[in-house]
């Protein structure tokens, strides 16, 4: 069980996502299809979330005190899994099956037939309006979780998160974070010319959100958001994490052709040679 430890091990967590990355990459290129890019750019979120944040049990995924992740952006479902498989939801040996006829672990999670996943999710702009449904219901029950909820950049081009936005703050939800995983790049090309987003710091806090502007690879920084969202009180949290689409592998970085493309043989040996020398 997870249960917030008060005094991160910064090096710990960085090596957790370095081995997720590895995971993600191998996944993948088993698969021959699914998301990289998205993937790799918010794994050092996702590290801080599972292996420090969030309070939960992977022996009992049902627990009704624990914290609950929503990954809104279902298409870096390899993520999702990487993290539920480092922390024992399930056994490693199924992220083999990634996108396999028969396996729990398809193009989008399904809450229904994995462990640890909260809510089916893949259609855009929906995840939070369901973690903010999930945040009220707790403050109705006087719960003490939390409920967190991971964003694309490109997602907030949808109108349902706006709706939403204004529906966490008008609610106090302040058991609500979310996380926007601003790469900068959607399958269509970047966001400023798909449709422009910024500024996306002055639009969430004219929404009433605290709002905290971070490095979304800055592990400490992460934290310290994660630790500042918990302490806010009256108002939902929104971290803004500026990030590197494709971070960790020098020939995927900040290339949008990534979006959606697997590694290669090839590009995995390679990729995994290069995460050895800078893990």
């Amino acid at each position: 069980m997870n249960t917030r430890n008060p005094l991160p091990d910064i090096d710990s967590l960085k090596e957790k996502a370095a081995h997720l990355r590895k995971t993600i990459l191998t996944m993948l290129t088993g698969a021959g299809s699914g998301h990289t890019g998205g993937s790799l750019s918010a794994t050092d979120i996702v590290s801080a979330l599972y292996f420090y944040e969030m309070r939960h049990d992977p022996e009992n995924p049902g627990w009704d005190e624990r914290d609950r992740f929503i990954l809104s952006k279902g298409h870096a479902a390899p993520l999702l899994y990487a993290a539920l498989a480092s922390s024992g939801y399930f056994d490693k040996n199924l992220l083999s099956t990634l996108r396999k006829i028969g396996s729990p672990l398809q193009g989008h999670p399904c809450s229904k037939k994995l462990p640890g996943v909260e809510i089916s999710t893949g259609s855009l702009g929906q995840g939070l309006s369901i973690a903010n449904g999930l945040a009220l219901g707790m403050k109705l029950d006087k719960k003490s979780s939390r409920v967190y909820c991971l964003l694309g950049d490109g997602e907030i081009q949808e109108g349902q998160i706006w709706e939403a936005a204004m529906s966490a703050s008008h609610y106090k939800l302040d058991n609500l974070c979310a996380i926007i995983d601003n790469n900068g790049l959607q399958i269509d090309g970047p966001c400023c010319e798909i449709m422009q987003i910024e500024p996306i710091v002055q639009k969430w806090q004219a929404f009433g959100w605290h709002v905290t502007d971070i490095d979304g690879h800055d592990m400490t920084a992460i934290v310290q958001a994660l630790q500042d969202a918990r302490a806010t009180r009256q108002k939902p949290t929104m971290i803004v994490a500026r990030t590197v689409k494709g971070k960790g592998v020098s020939f995927f970085e900040g290339k949008v052709q990534y979006h959606g493309l697997a590694p290669t043989d090839e590009e995995l040996e390679m990729a995994l040679k290069e995460l050895k020398q800078h893990g």
